[in-house]
């Protein structure tokens, strides 16, 4: 099938030096541009002296934002997706408009380069040969909890994008969750004047958080893993164990070093198995 081409291209997420040379040179060829946030593109495409059409395209667009791109992409015009920053249809709504473009036959190409996820962990300093993103958390709800319990029993580095005014909240949900003495890392303001990485214990960057006046900028939160002993069993296999014990008296505390001692069980993970079962009719 002919047609135009829809280029993915990856936009600095502040640093304008880290565009590359690629994706510059398509924004001075391609006739149109379809952007999450038009007025930050413009300034973008200013600075690199490109003049493509601008069109809008964003989470809160109505269907017809994506019918007007493939009718482009009809005509046989190329179209190049940005978001606000970073890599497209990462966190952002634009793998919805990929998968549109590909069923109906159009060739997708992406053009790599910034991204929050890959920046942050390459200075946080945590295991990141294996990890799990997991976007912004849903604000409240049930999801959020589902999506909290997995990370606290998750084994994998777990990556999160939280707005500045909220992580204060993100990161005490998470000490509760995780067990307060988790390591993480905040990173803050990206590539931009005011970068900072902030480590420590969750507990820690909690209170630092809650306590400081708002940060400014995205900020990207990195969870390390909940440690495995070799040879360990989850919680399911030990439970048993853990109610012969309180049955027979031990305390809520030995019952969860006895776990962790002899079954291997993380002390997080024996804590919540040991409160539940406490807490249970």
């Amino acid at each position: 099938m002919g047609g135009g081409t829809l280029y993915v291209v990856a936009t600095p997420l502040g640093h304008l030096g880290d565009l590359s040379l690629r994706a510059a040179e398509l924004f001075r060829a391609v006739p149109v541009v379809a952007a999450e946030d038009t007025r930050r593109t413009r300034t973008l495409l200013s600075h690199l002296g490109a003049h493509p059409r601008v069109i809008s395209y964003h989470a809160h667009s109505p269907p017809r934002a994506a019918a007007r791109i493939l009718s482009i992409l009809k005509e046989g015009q190329d179209v190049a997706l940005v978001s606000d920053a970073g890599t497209p249809a990462v966190s952002d709504p634009g793998a919805a408009l990929v998968r549109e473009v590909r069923t109906a036959g159009y060739l997708v190409v992406p053009l790599p380069g910034p991204s929050a996820v890959t920046a942050a962990l390459s200075a946080a300093g945590l295991p990141a040969d294996r990890y799990l993103f997991l976007g912004f958390l849903p604000r409240k709800g049930t999801e959020r909890a589902r999506l909290l319990k997995r990370i606290a029993g998750e084994e994998l580095t777990t990556v999160l994008f939280e707005a500045p005014g909220r992580v204060g909240e993100l990161l005490a949900e998470l000490a509760a969750a995780c067990g307060g003495e988790r390591p993480a890392v905040v990173a803050r303001e990206l590539t931009k004047l005011h970068e900072e990485f902030r480590s420590g214990t969750l507990t820690e960057l909690a209170d630092a958080f809650s306590s400081a006046a708002t940060p400014r900028g995205e900020c990207t939160v990195v969870i390390s893993g909940v440690a495995r002993v070799a040879g360990s069993v989850g919680t399911e296999q030990a439970e048993p164990a853990a109610r012969r014990l309180l049955a027979a008296g031990i305390s809520r505390r030995e019952t969860v070093s006895l776990l962790n001692e002899f079954f291997g069980v993380a002390r997080n993970d024996a804590y919540r198995l040991v409160t539940e079962l406490s807490s249970a009719p």
